[in-house]
């Protein structure tokens, strides 16, 4: 079963001077398929001068809005964000796959209270998130600290405003502007530790006043608000982060390369969609993803920089060591899930099912 649908683009709007808004329209018999929870993302595929391009982007619509709609922002050098923003128009089709994703709330219908962490294109899931408890939790109240360059390129600005205007007693934003200069000093700057605690010391966040904390950027920023929350006493399970750079991509990539051709190799076998692919792995060789995609057996990837969790597997026999994981939770590992563009085998034999979810 293809795990891809051609879906047309509908509408193309400039947020910012470098981002673009993405609409698709999503055909009646596909609108099951591609129902979303706020803050899932979509994964993309293209051909672009002869090569297949895949690339995640975050929902940014939210789900009573009936828009399936993406964010994507132009990244220097960037294939697919160079096209979207320059050469694609309406009526085109882009392969998708199915929502996926897990920076997601509890969303508890009598009500909490969520503050949220966001520097530039990471407002994308955020926005979704936030418009979907607006609209559906009316005792939940909202705090956000949203980094940016300038008012130029603060994506979604009028959307922003147009839902503190709406919920002005439910939803405060306060933005920070790094290339700017603002009235107050708490206002100017990054978004990094010395940043958080100082919203933190401030009057206007009451730390024990949150039920749930979402943090979504580059990592520098997300390790400098998780730090911050650890010490202010927050517990894990009350933070989730969704990384929107991949310092491990590259990694991941050059790893790739190596092919082990004299070191002991192992027996892979990978199940998908109930059909067994078996092959022999270098060790320190091809990631199990790449190595089974070369022999035909067309696993789901997105990113291979460990971060969108759409290669994730059940390791059901053998060892296998990751490289990088910015996506799997503890309790995932404990039970034996990887990410297979990460994963090189360790044991003589190893066996990874997809199937189990």
């Amino acid at each position: 079963m293809s795990r891809f649908d051609s879906l047309e683009v509908s509408d193309i709007r400039k947020e910012t001077p470098d981002c673009v808004s993405v609409s698709f329209r999503v055909p009646e018999e596909l609108k099951e398929k591609f129902v979303f929870k706020p803050g899932q993302y979509l994964t993309v595929k293209t051909t672009l001068n002869g090569d297949e391009v895949r690339r995640s982007y975050s929902i940014c619509s939210a789900p009573y809005e009936k828009d399936l709609r993406v964010a994507i922002k132009k990244v220097e050098g960037g294939a697919f964000s160079t096209f979207a923003n320059e050469t694609l128009q309406v009526g085109q089709f882009l392969d998708l796959m199915k929502p996926t994703g897990r920076f997601v709330s509890k969303f508890d219908e009598d009500g909490n209270n969520y503050l949220f962490f966001a520097a530039g294109s990471g407002i994308t899931p955020v926005i979704s998130i936030i418009k979907h408890i607006l609209k559906t939790q009316p005792k939940s109240e909202i705090s956000m600290i949203y980094g940016n360059r300038g008012f130029e390129h603060i994506i979604f600005r009028e959307t922003i405003e147009a839902l503190k205007n709406s919920y002005m007693n439910r939803f405060r934003v306060y933005h920070v502007l790094s290339r700017e200069i603002q009235g107050e000093s708490l206002y100017n700057g990054r978004i990094d530790e010395k940043k958080c605690i100082d919203f933190i010391n401030s009057p206007i966040i009451d730390i024990q006043h949150y039920d749930e904390f979402f943090v979504c950027g580059p990592e520098e920023m997300i390790n400098a608000v998780r730090s911050t929350l650890k010490s202010a006493n927050v517990e894990d399970e009350k933070v989730r982060f969704e990384l929107f750079t991949s310092p491990g991509q590259l990694k991941s990539e050059e790893k790739t390369l190596q092919k082990g051709t004299d070191s002991v190799g192992s027996d892979v076998t990978v199940i998908i969609d109930g059909v067994e692919h078996n092959f022999k792995l270098a060790n320190d060789g091809l990631a199990i993803l790449d190595a089974a995609n070369t022999i035909g057996a067309d696993l789901p990837f997105a990113c291979k920089g460990g971060v969108c969790c759409t290669c994730r597997a059940k390791l059901v026999e053998g060892e296998v060591k990751m490289d990088t994981n910015y996506s799997l939770e503890e309790d995932e590992l404990e039970q034996g899930f990887i990410l297979t563009c990460q994963s090189h085998p360790v044991t003589d034999k190893i066996i990874v099912n997809f199937d189990i979810v």
